[in-house]
Parts: C-alpha cells; structure tokens; sequence
C-alpha cells in the first residue's frame, strides 16, 4: 500500500511517502526552494519522495493532507464572531485568501498534483485527517511501543491546541484535547514576539535565551508571578486559560498588545537586532519555567489517563529540548520518544500513517527495540555523481580517499586542530536539526569554538548555544542522561566532575561576559546552566558519522563534537552538494567533507559572489 502525506500552507511545508506502513522518504520543501520555513505546495518534496520511493502518482493508494480545512475555517469564522467587532481588518485581510484557496482545497491539491504528473483526477483518493490526529499518527506509529500515551501540543490545528490520545496496537484513541483560543504553544509565541523574535521560528532562540535569566532574582520571580497572575491560569491537569484581554493573536495582525504587555512587565517589546539585556534574560527563563510547569502538568495527565509506562510527543511544543529534559528526570514515563519533525512538516508523516492503519486498518507489528525513522535520514542523497558534478562546475581543489574509515582519520586531525568542517554524508535529515548527514562539526573541547561558529560562520546572535554529537555508549561518560537521545531533542547537565568553578560575582556580568565564561573541559557546547542539547550517534543509524567519532576519540580521547546545522542565518539547511559547496565559500569554515571528498577553503578558487546575500537572507 503507497501512500503520499502532505503538509502545507501554514509553515514548513513538507511531503512522505510510506509503502507497506515503511517510511520510504521524507522531505520539507524548503530544501528544496531554499525559502526557510516555506509554506507553498510542497512540489519538489513530492516529486523526491516519488523518484526515491520508485513509483508514480497514478500508483498511489491515497493522498492524504494533514488537517482538515473546513474545521479550520469554521474556528476563523466563529472566533471573528466571538470578537467582533474586533479584528475587523484582520477579518478582511484572513477571509479572501480561505475564500481562494483553503475552502477548494481538494481542487487545489488535484491541480498542483497534475502539474507534476498527468493523472486522472477521479481516481485520486484525497483524506484528511485531524490536525492533531496527524501528529499523534506521527509520533505513535514510528516509535518502538506498542502500547503508549501521547501528547501533542502546537499553537493550533483546527480546534485544538494539545491532545492526550493512547496508542495500542494499530488504533489511536483521542482522550482528551485543549482548545483554542487557550494554547501552550501560542503563550510561548506570545513571548517569542515580546523578546524580540520571529514567531514560529525563533521560539528556540527564546529557549537558548532563558539560561542567562537568574531563577532566583526577584526580578524573574515577579515576572512569573505577573505571567500567573494575567495571562494564565494553570489547571492541575494541565489544561490552561488564557486571558485574551492580553493577547491578539485570535483577531489581530500581532501576538499581543505592545503596551499592555509593556505596562505589565516594565519594559518595550525588543528590537530584534538589539543586544539582549538582563530583563530579556529573567523574562525568557520565567516563561520557560511556566511552560515547563504546564508540560510536565500534561504528561501526568497522560499518564493517569493511559496508565502507560511509555510517551510518544509531537507538535511544536514537542521541540523544547529542555522541557523533554525536565520531563525525563521527572520520571513519569518509563521510555520517551520524540517525533524529531515534530512540528508541522511531521504532520506529513502522520497524515500518510494514519491513513495507512486507521483508515485502511493495517496490522502493526512492532519487530525491533528502535523506532521506525531510520535516524531521520529519509531525505535527499548526496550522490558521488552530484559531488563530483560540483567539484568540476566550480574548478574546486579536492583530496579523494579512497576508504571511509581513511577520510575519518584526516578530519578528525583537521578538527582535533581547532578547524570547523562542512560535513555532507548519505541522505538529508528530516525535521529541524542536522544529525550528522548535513553538519558544521567543531572540536568540543576548543574554549573559542562557539565565538567563531555564531559570528563567523553562522552570523547569528552569540548568545546561542552549540550541541555536541557523542558516541551514545560514551554519553554518561560527560552528561547526566540515562537513555538515548538519537534526535538532539534532549537537554541534560554536564556531569558535575567536568564542570568548572564560576566567580563569586557571575550574576551581576552581562550577557556576553557570562558567555564567555568557561564552564567545563568541553566548553563549546556547555551552556550557561551548565546544560547540553544532547544528540547520541548510533552506528546502525549512521556509520560514518559513527566512525569519525571513534577516530576522534583515538586521537584526542573525547569522543564528541560539536554539531550545528549547515547552514547560515536565514537559510534552511544545506541539501545539495552544490548548496554545501557555495556555503562553505561564503563563511569561514576551513574545510568540506562532501562523502570521501576533502576540500581544503585555502586551495580553492577565488570566491567572487558579493555579499549581499546575508541582506537578502533575514532573520530566523
């Protein structure tokens, strides 16, 4: 059974294909488009599922698209009504585009499906599950249980804004759901405008902010409480309210009012090139720790409600690495696992499994301990062929090896000498982080390393944090974690013998004072509160990455590295070797791996493109 999921025309647009309830491939479509966090029809990510899966539109048994659009519009309709007269202009402004466009859905999915391939429109099952449902299917159905809680919780889908459902055998069973206007991830949004960032993109910038913020302050402590006292209201069971008076995102064009916001908390929204001060800290860390409090408050609720030793998370919420964290040490839930396209893109996924058992009611067997992803390899390789077609289209210098394990050994010297490395293996992540397939890599260990990826290769804010990739027998080894962390979905501390003493006088250094502070034997990817975003390398899931790992480790006798995506401020990840090629040109990093291809930045040719791309690619 072939089956095409597509999420698409909100953000992050994305398309997967499973046969037989296997995910064959999966893809966003801004890889393709280089446009971040695009949201147009996913037609390039579609026509790569279908070359890599080897079969035609015509073969599919369905189409299925990740909600259901007349239930999304019925809640713009019925909030407007709520509100009115409020929101008018933004009424007028919403309305023609569903008028256009969402309301003929089904007409508009046949025609872009024909622009990629002739077919005959009658013969096109097209399904549409649930927002929410999409993924719950898509967290669910690739993990490894066959008996699991699950929580989902995003800004909103149609209605609903979190669910709790339980996942036994091949059903899904809806439990209990939040919905809108009252959502985790919209209050969160709320906060990522107010501070300064773009909504639906830069919420893990506000979550990388709130370590510098000081928990005990009285500054942060009033912060939660005005947060508590205003803007929410917190139930036992993790449901919550939202007091509208305080937000505009149900009617208007902002998340919130400016001056009301202002009014309460003291300060101006902030620019968003401005350098963040202390009350920026105090209130990111605030509102991480109620957005912790609620999460957790959630999965205790899942699990009264399943009586299940096992979670399965998706959604966008699903991506804040430290409340997983928090949820791990918690110990509610025997095992976790997080959908790593855990946001919209995901919902692709989930659309097309839950198709495949629910609709079509397909048996499930579960017949290995490790989940379903592949590693989230499922995307774009990077052939011999396109490496090669690269390295003559530029006239670039290159060292061929002619083994792996030989190419390992050379960079991890390069890197284990302080140089930062373009890394381009196998097939493209999916999901929003570089697992090792699409990676900048640097040494851990190197007290500079984070300075020089922020300004001079990433050019993104210095205060964000850098992950390390670690051999996932040798993670305890340096963090406190006691599972694997495949999706670098997980925070956890350094442990306390690597850690360095702080002055008695760090709470009252400035941002980039404490930043610079060095915290433990591995400081490029400790953060201010001693914490990591963990990824653990698998050698089933990923044999190269694996093997670089070991050979650093022979050299230097740490076996992790920092990883970072490949790509620059504004710009989605690298997919094609030419892609990786023209970034690496651009920046500082010194050398690019590219499969067994070395190519050194000092023996290139001169590199003539002028600057103003970083002007055309804005802030992420």
């Amino acid at each position: 059974m072939k089956i095409l999921g597509i999420s698409a025309f909100y953000h992050d647009s994305a398309a997967c294909i499973t046969i037989d309830g296997e995910i064959v491939a999966a893809a966003q479509e801004e890889r393709f488009t280089r446009k971040k966090h695009d949201a147009a029809f996913p037609a390039n990510a579609i026509q790569f599922c279908l070359q890599k899966s080897n079969i035609t539109i015509a073969e599919l048994d369905a189409v299925v698209f990740y909600d259901k659009p007349f239930l999304k519009f019925e809640r713009l309709i019925e909030t407007y009504y709520s509100f009115a007269p409020k929101g008018l202009i933004s009424f007028l402004s919403a309305v023609p585009v569903w008028a256009k466009e969402k309301m003929f859905l089904k007409k508009l999915l046949l025609d872009e499906l024909t622009q990629i391939e002739t077919i005959e429109r009658n013969k096109i099952k097209l399904l549409f599950p649930e927002h929410h449902l999409s993924h719950a299917a898509s967290a669910y159905y690739p993990s490894a249980f066959n008996d699991a809680a699950i929580l989902t919780v995003d800004g909103v889908g149609e209605w609903t804004t979190a669910s709790i459902a339980h996942g036994k055998g091949n059903k899904i069973t809806i439990l209990k759901e939040l919905h809108f206007p009252h959502s985790l991830g919209l209050f969160y949004s709320a906060f990522t405008y107010f501070l300064g960032f773009r909504v639906n993109s830069g919420e893990y910038k506000l979550m990388g902010l709130a370590p510098y913020g000081i928990s005990h302050s009285e500054e942060t402590q009033r912060f939660k409480k005005i947060i508590k006292e205003h803007l929410i209201d917190i139930k036992e069971d993790g449901s919550i309210w939202l007091n509208q008076k305080y937000y505009n995102y149900a009617t208007g064009l902002t998340m919130v009012p400016d001056k009301q916001w202002e009014q309460l908390f003291g300060f101006a929204k902030r620019n968003a090139e401005s350098e963040p001060e202390q009350h920026h800290c105090n209130l990111a860390l605030a509102v991480q720790e109620v957005t912790e409090e609620v999460f957790l408050k959630m999965a205790q609720e899942a699990g009264r409600l399943t009586q299940s030793e096992n979670i399965c998370l998706a959604g966008g919420v699903a991506l804040n690495c430290v409340a997983n964290g928090k949820l791990q040490q918690a110990g509610i839930f025997k095992n976790i696992f997080i959908q790593p396209a855990a946001g919209d893109a995901g919902g692709a996924m989930g659309a097309a499994l839950a198709a495949h058992y629910i609709y079509f009611n397909n048996e499930r067997n579960i017949t290995a301990e490790k989940d379903q992803l592949k590693g989230s390899y499922l995307g774009n390789d990077c052939t011999i062929e396109a490496i090669e077609k690269t390295i003559a289209t530029y006239k670039a210098s290159y060292i061929k090896y002619t083994t792996e394990k030989e190419m390992c050994n050379s960079v991890a010297e390069i890197l284990a000498k302080g140089n930062v490395v373009g890394w381009v293996q196998g097939s493209m992540e999916f999901g929003p982080r570089a697992l090792g397939a699409r990676s900048i890599l640097g040494d851990a260990r190197n007290a500079d390393m984070q300075k020089k990826l922020n300004l001079k290769i990433k050019y993104r804010e210095s205060f964000r944090p850098f992950a390390p990739a670690v051999l996932a027998e040798n993670v305890q080894e340096y963090f406190e974690i006691d599972s694997a962390s495949p999706y670098m979905l997980m925070v956890a501390p350094v442990k306390k013998e690597r850690r360095s003493p702080l002055p008695e006088n760090y709470d009252t250094l400035d941002l980039k004072s404490k930043l610079y502070q060095q915290r433990s034997d591995i400081p490029a990817v400790t953060h201010v509160d001693f914490s990591a975003r963990i990824q653990t390398v698998h050698q089933e899931t990923n044999p190269v990455f694996y093997e670089l790992l070991q050979s650093f480790k022979k050299i230097t006798g740490y076996s992790l590295l920092v990883n970072t995506s490949f790509n620059v401020r504004g710009e989605p990840i690298v997919c094609t070797a030419e892609d990786a090629y023209c970034c690496f040109m651009r920046t500082d990093m010194d050398y690019l791996v590219m499969g067994n291809y070395l190519l050194s930045k000092k023996d290139q040719p001169e590199w003539n493109e002028k600057d103003d791309w970083k002007v055309i690619l804005t802030l992420d």
